[in-house]
């Protein structure tokens, strides 16, 4: 007697997006609401840069990611609840995130989320081949970063490598928003130094966030004026945060 065959559990989908979210804007925005459709938990954290030596505190950066969630447009299902802030996995190693991942989600499939600008650096990162033996590469464009080209050539003999197409991009760094240039009290406000770990390395690029308060959204920009994180930063009317997370 033949037993009928059992249907293949489909394994979760989990995004992992680490980010040093210093402070996070609408490039954040646009990532987390494509991975929220895309997958089926996304799990978000504040990382800190070991190429950084200036940074906010990760716990007001964790905050911001929280509020930046409740910000995300509702899909066509309704409020997004797939996107969660684990700031446990935050690490200074990304080994060591994935690991710590592997622990919530055993049988799960993982993507980690990576910026274009990093296709380069992926393969020098510390235990880069377990890494790639873990989790696919997913890479998110950035305006000035091609996603075709020699680098992407050499991590797909290394990684498997998927490239996301998000309806819209945002010409958008956390530097710009910090106004690295910007020294209302005669100093420098933090600037950028080297590489990152996640889809928002910032770019050295010094547009005056004050010119562009669009690229926040208003609930981030009451949390930096209220906590005095980014001196250069005006107050905005004040924003209404959501209660529904």
């Amino acid at each position: 007697m033949k037993w009928p065959k059992q249907p293949r559990l489909r394994q979760t989908k989990v995004a992992l997006f680490g980010t040093s979210a210093d402070p996070p804007h609408l490039g954040h925005q646009s990532i987390l609401s494509w991975l929220a459709r895309e997958f089926d938990q996304v799990a978000v954290w504040a990382a800190d840069n070991p190429y950084k030596t200036e940074q906010s505190p990760i716990r007001d950066r964790a905050q911001m990611l929280r509020l930046l969630i409740n910000t995300l447009p509702p899909s066509s299902k309704g409020a997004i609840t797939n996107v969660s802030v684990n700031q446990s996995l935050s690490d200074r190693y990304s080994i060591n995130s994935i690991a710590r991942a592997r622990k919530i989600w055993p049988k799960a499939n993982f993507s980690f989320v990576v910026g274009a600008d990093l296709l380069a650096q992926l393969p020098k990162w510390y235990q880069a081949k377990a890494i790639f033996d873990q989790v696919d590469i997913l890479v998110f464009p950035r305006p000035g970063y091609p996603t075709q080209g020699p680098a992407l050539s050499a991590l797909q003999q290394v990684a498997t490598v998927h490239i996301a197409h998000p309806p819209n991009q945002y010409d958008v760094s956390s530097s710009d928003v910090r106004q690295t240039h910007c020294t209302d009290n005669g100093a420098d406000n933090g600037a950028d130094n080297g590489a990152d770990n996640s889809a928002d390395n910032d770019t050295d690029n010094h547009t005056a966030a004050s010119t562009h308060p669009q690229t926040i959204p208003p609930v981030i920009r009451d949390y930096i004026t209220e906590h005095d994180l980014y001196s250069c930063l005006q107050p905005t009317s004040k924003a209404k945060i959501s209660t529904r997370r």
